[in-house]
């Protein structure tokens, strides 16, 4: 019974792991946005933007990551029979994989509190697909157990992923065109 209990706590802080991750790159890219608008929306949003990302990484982001590897070693501890099983591992290599996303989410965060802004938004949001691509690789493997159909999975896997960038490529195009639209001066008819 008290293994169920440290499941649902290690569960409840991957959610809000995934949730502060999802978020933060959000901030980046609206904070980002903002650095590039004129005085004063500059300076006013750039600061709650940046205020926030500060409440969201320490207050929820960083605690969940805690609590997720404390609880998931925890989890292995009272169970060690799991680590028999490859798809364990490599569910254990993509929550690697997500540390360091977290690692380098934590390197943009320093970068933008001390104005620094090199990453495009446009690199920003595939970075942000990136979170979604690890989320359903460790959620299918969790689910599935098996590495039987790794090959297909992980061909699933990559499709979602090149699915994902183009949509945000695609983004990308339209909203360049809507602001080169909301640019265009009215033109005056010849009459």
């Amino acid at each position: 019974m008290d293994y169920l209990y440290i499941k649902a706590l290690h569960v409840i802080f991957v959610v809000c792991w995934f949730a502060g991750l999802f978020y933060i790159v959000r901030l980046f890219i609206y904070t980002k946005e903002a650095y590039e608008k004129e005085e004063p929306a500059k300076s006013i949003l750039t600061t709650q933007l940046t205020l926030m990302q500060k409440k969201l990484w320490y207050i929820i982001t960083w605690p969940s990551f805690i609590g997720t590897f404390i609880f998931g070693t925890w989890m292995l501890i009272l169970n060690p029979a799991i680590l028999t099983f490859p798809w364990m591992w490599l569910k254990l290599i993509f929550v690697g994989l997500l540390a360091l996303y977290h690692l380098q989410c934590h390197a943009y965060f320093k970068q933008q509190k001390a104005g620094v802004f090199k990453t495009s938004s446009f690199k920003l949001r595939l970075f942000n697909e990136l979170a979604t691509v690890f989320l359903v690789a460790i959620v299918f493997l969790i689910i599935v157990r098996s590495t039987g159909g790794l090959v297909w999975g992980m061909l699933g896997l990559f499709i979602f992923a090149a699915l994902l960038m183009g949509g945000v490529y695609i983004y990308k195009k339209q909203r360049k065109a809507m602001e080169e639209k909301d640019n265009t001066p009215p033109t005056i008819p010849n009459n």
